[in-house]
C-alpha cells in the first residue's frame, strides 16, 4: 500500500492508495469493486486515460505528468464525479499516471491543475 498526497496544499488525496502496476491490475481497475471508501484510491502508473465502463459507482480522477528528481508529479488533468459506465475518459496532454479517488475528493483536496502530488510507499 502508498498514500498520495497534494504537496502544494498540504492535503490528502488518498491515506490508503492501492498500487494497479501490473497488466491485469491497470485492466481491472475498480471494475465490479462496491465502492471506494473514503481515504482510499488506486494509482495507475503510466496511465494517461481511463474507462468507467463496467463501474458501478462514480469516481473523481487526478492525472498527473512524469515524476520529477524530487519525487513529485505536476496535476496536468483533473475529472470530478466521472459517472460509471461512461466510456473512455480520453488521452489527457503530459498524463503518466492517474489517481482514482472517491467522489468529492479533488475538491475537499483543494487539488488544482500545476499542483504537485508525491506517491509514497
Amino acid at each position: 500500500m502508498a498514500s498520495a498526497r497534494n504537496l502544494t496544499r498540504g492535503t490528502a488525496l488518498a491515506a490508503d492508495l492501492e498500487l494497479g502496476e501490473g497488466f491485469v491490475e491497470k485492466f481491472m481497475g475498480l471494475m465490479g469493486r462496491p465502492g471506494l471508501p473514503d481515504g482510499a484510491g488506486l494509482w495507475l502508473p503510466g496511465s494517461p486515460s481511463i474507462h468507467m465502463l463496467f463501474m458501478r459507482f462514480p469516481i473523481d480522477c487526478v492525472f498527473v505528468g512524469r515524476q520529477e528528481s524530487d519525487g513529485t508529479r505536476a496535476v496536468v488533468g483533473l475529472r470530478r464525479a466521472l459517472r460509471p459506465w461512461i466510456g473512455v475518459v480520453w488521452w489527457v496532454r503530459g498524463g503518466s499516471g492517474t489517481i482514482e479517488l472517491p467522489v468529492g475528493t479533488i475538491d475537499r483536496s483543494g487539488t488544482a491543475l500545476g499542483d504537485r502530488v508525491v506517491i509514497e510507499r
